[in-house]
Parts: C-alpha cells; structure tokens; sequence
C-alpha cells in the first residue's frame, strides 16, 4: 500500500477526535492568518504607506465584507489587500471567490479597463497551489497583482501601492 502521508494522517486524526479537533484549528487559524497579515503591515510601514486595517467581522461602506487593508482609507479607496491563508483546495476556491468578488466590486459601474481601486491579493498556503484554474481566476480579477510571501517584498513597486511610498 503507498504511504499516504502526514495530510492522510491528520485527516484521521481530526476525524478520529470530532470537532473539539476543528474547534481548535479554527481558533488558531485566526493567528497563522495574523503572519502573512504582519508582514504586510511591515511592507506598507517600511515604505511609510498609510493604510486602514480593518478588523474581523467589521462593516465597512461599499463592501459587503470588509477587506484586510484599504489604501488610504474607507472614505477613498484606491487600493484593497486581502490576505489568505490556506491549507486545502476546498478554502482556497472559497477565498478566490472572495478575491474575484472584489475585483467585480471594483468594477462595478466603472467604464472597462478602470476600476474604482486596485484589488491585490497577498496568499500563503499550499491550498493555493492545488487548482490551477481557481490560481487562474485570482489572477484575472487581480489583473496580475498576486504575492506570497516570497515576493511579498515587491508588493509596493508593482502596484499602485509605489503612488502611496512617502519612505
């Protein structure tokens, strides 16, 4: 029989253990979210870019959820970041989703090739990397404007992000 690996193994595990397991994975989850969250924070400060972090759950005008970071700020956004993290193919599609709803947010009565503010997606997670056409879609509705954290450090010089530097 081929190993299976360790993804096998915890699945049975979590299994095995019911929801006090997911309970716990969702607790945390909010915290592994926080890393790829900080080191964005990091970038936008080292180049002394102000931006509205928003917090979980909070209502923001023109959004029906709010995203993770609105440059400048709500009252005039020019540029949103939503930051996923994901371990799985079934979050990750429901995370592109979300990125592709606020590309058709950003587009939403704009002429074509304009829209209201840049949508950029900073991800973390081998989630991602399973489905080829959903990495497709984030990549369209971004037009282009997709980080992990291994290019997080060209996040302000391809994007509009660079009209923000004040450092």
């Amino acid at each position: 029989m081929a190993d299976m690996g360790a993804p096998y193994a915890m699945l049975l595990y979590e299994r095995f253990l019911g929801r006090p397991f997911a309970g716990h994975r969702d607790s945390v989850s909010e915290l592994i979210g926080d890393i790829l969250e900080s080191a964005i924070e990091g970038v936008l400060h080292k180049a002394g870019i102000t931006a509205r972090k928003t917090k979980r759950a909070e209502k923001i005008q023109g959004f029906d959820q709010s995203p993770d970071f609105i440059i400048p700020s709500e009252f005039n956004p020019q540029i949103i970041i939503e930051a996923k993290i994901t371990e799985d193919d079934g979050t990750a599609r429901d995370k592109v989703t979300r990125i592709q709803h606020l590309g058709e947010l950003s587009m939403a009565g704009q002429p074509a090739g304009k829209p209201k503010y840049e949508v950029i997606a900073c991800i973390a997670g081998r989630g991602f990397g399973v489905r080829r056409e959903d990495m497709k879609k984030m990549l369209l509705a971004t037009r282009g404007k997709v980080f992990t954290l291994q290019n997080l450090d060209q996040l302000v010089e391809c994007t509009r992000l660079k009209e923000f530097k004040t450092k």
